[in-house]
């Protein structure tokens, strides 16, 4: 039997992956549902997690950790999935986060500046950023 097979078979149900991750069980799912992993499921319908279930939350946790969102984490994890004939470049993936965040912090600066005048509140920030938004 092969390495790549041992590594793929289900073994782990739910509370073992929570002990081995750190991760709680509606975290679990919730990567789950944005199909980050896809454990196997037992007759019962129960989850059965690999060892290559198990690193993949892993590598999610460690990327939440530096602060990548889910739309930064699937981009990641989509690149790390390419074939490894082409070259996995760490900087292109910083990059992508980057440019993840300035877009989400442009799009919050402009929801704020479109809500700057309600209810009579004032933002500092409305002045300087105003220029940037037509």
């Amino acid at each position: 039997m092969s390495d790549q097979i041992r590594r793929s078979m289900p073994l782990f149900p739910m509370g073992i992956v929570q002990s081995l991750t750190d991760l709680s069980a509606r975290q679990i799912r919730y990567y789950e549902q944005h199909k980050l992993v896809a454990p196997a499921r037992s007759e019962g319908n129960r989850r059965l997690f690999s060892f290559n279930d198990v690193d993949r939350l892993l590598e999610i946790k460690a990327l939440i950790e530096k602060g990548v969102n889910m739309a930064g984490i699937k981009q990641v994890l989509s690149i790390s999935e390419q074939p490894e004939n082409e070259e996995y470049d760490k900087s292109k993936v910083e990059e992508v986060h980057n440019e993840l965040t300035d877009r989400e912090l442009r799009r919050m600066l402009q929801q704020e500046l479109l809500t700057a005048g309600r209810l009579g509140k004032m933002n500092l920030r409305q002045g300087e950023m105003s220029r940037f938004f037509h």
